[in-house]
C-alpha cells in the first residue's frame, strides 16, 4: 500500500485522504452517518468499547467523493482520566460548585467516563458530541442557567478549565478561564487563571486563593472606609493635630498592607475536598 496523500483535518469530525488513488476517512460515528455509512455491522462492538469509556471512530473507503463509503474498520482510543481529576471534582462538590463535562466525545464514551470521575449523566452532568466551535455556545448556555438540568435554575457565573486549542473559545467565554500550564499557548493566553503545574487538583484551591483574596480586598475597603469616615472629620475639626494625623494614616496603610500579607499563610489543600 502506497503512502497516503492529500491528508486533510476536518474539524469536529475527523481526517481524510486518498491511499492508492481511493478516498479513505477515518473520524467520528457521527460524520460517518452524515456521510451515509452502513454501521449496522459495527454497533455492538462499538457500543461495547464505549461501556468501556473508549472513543469510537470508523475508517471508511470510497472510489471518490460522489460514492456512498463503506465501512473498513472500527478504532477505538481509551482515555485515561488525569491523576487527581475525581478527587478534584469530589473537592469543588464540598465547596457547593457544581460540575458539568463538555466533551467532544461521542456520548456512551463520555457518560462512562463521567461516571469514572464522580459525575451524574442523568442530571445533566455531561455535555458530549460538543463540536470544538460549539464548546464557547455551550459555556454561554450554562451561564444563561440552561444545557444542564441541574443548572436550570437561573444565570451562573461558569469558569472553564481546558488545556487545548479547541478550548480556546470556550475559556475566552467563560466568567472565568482556568488553563493547565502544560496546555497550549493559544488556551494560556485566552484564560484568566493558568495552573504553572499543570495539576487539575489545583483547581480547588485557584477557587480558594480567588476567595480568600475577595475576601481580604472587602475586609481592606471596610476599615479604610470606618477610618476615613471617622478620622477625616475629626482632623477637619482640628481634634487630631498632623502629626498624630500623618502618623494613624501611615499606620493604617500598615494594618490594611499586613491584612494583605496574611494571604501568604494560605496553603492550598487541593484535593482533601476541605473549603
Amino acid at each position: 500500500m502506497e503512502r497516503g496523500g492529500s491528508i486533510r483535518a476536518v474539524p469536529g469530525r475527523g481526517t481524510e485522504g486518498r491511499v492508492d488513488g481511493r478516498l479513505w476517512r477515518i473520524g467520528s460515528w457521527a460524520w460517518m452517518r452524515e456521510l451515509g455509512v452502513d454501521l449496522k455491522p459495527l454497533e455492538a462492538a462499538a457500543q461495547a468499547q464505549q461501556a468501556q469509556a473508549a472513543t469510537v471512530s470508523v475508517a471508511c473507503e470510497a472510489a471518490d467523493e460522489a460514492a456512498v463509503p463503506q465501512a473498513r474498520a472500527l478504532v477505538a482510543f481509551a482515555d485515561a482520566p488525569k491523576d487527581g481529576a475525581r478527587a478534584a471534582i469530589e473537592a469543588l462538590h464540598a465547596r457547593g460548585v457544581r460540575t458539568v463535562m463538555v466533551s467532544g466525545d461521542n456520548r456512551g464514551a463520555a457518560e462512562a467516563m463521567a461516571r469514572r470521575l464522580g459525575l451524574k449523566p442523568e442530571e445533566g452532568e455531561v455535555m458530549a458530541e460538543v463540536l470544538p466551535g460549539d464548546k464557547a455556545e455551550a459555556v454561554r448556555a450554562l451561564q444563561r442557567g440552561g444545557g444542564a438540568r441541574e443548572l436550570a435554575h437561573g444565570a451562573h457565573t461558569v469558569a472553564f478549565v481546558g488545556d487545548g486549542v479547541n478550548d480556546a473559545p470556550a475559556l475566552a467565554a467563560a466568567d472565568v478561564g482556568i488553563a493547565m500550564g502544560s496546555g497550549t499557548d493559544v488556551a494560556m493566553h485566552a484564560a484568566g487563571i493558568t495552573l504553572m503545574r499543570g495539576d487539575v487538583g489545583l483547581v480547588p484551591a485557584a477557587l480558594d486563593i480567588s476567595r480568600r483574596t475577595v475576601a481580604k480586598i472587602r475586609q481592606n475597603l471596610f476599615w479604610a472606609f470606618i477610618y476615613n469616615t471617622a478620622g477625616i472629620p475629626l482632623a477637619a475639626l482640628g481634634y487630631l493635630n498632623p502629626v498624630v494625623a500623618g502618623a494613624a494614616m501611615a499606620l493604617s496603610s500598615v494594618s490594611v498592607m499586613s491584612n494583605a500579607l496574611l494571604l501568604k499563610r494560605w496553603r492550598p489543600d487541593a484535593v482533601a475536598g476541605k473549603p
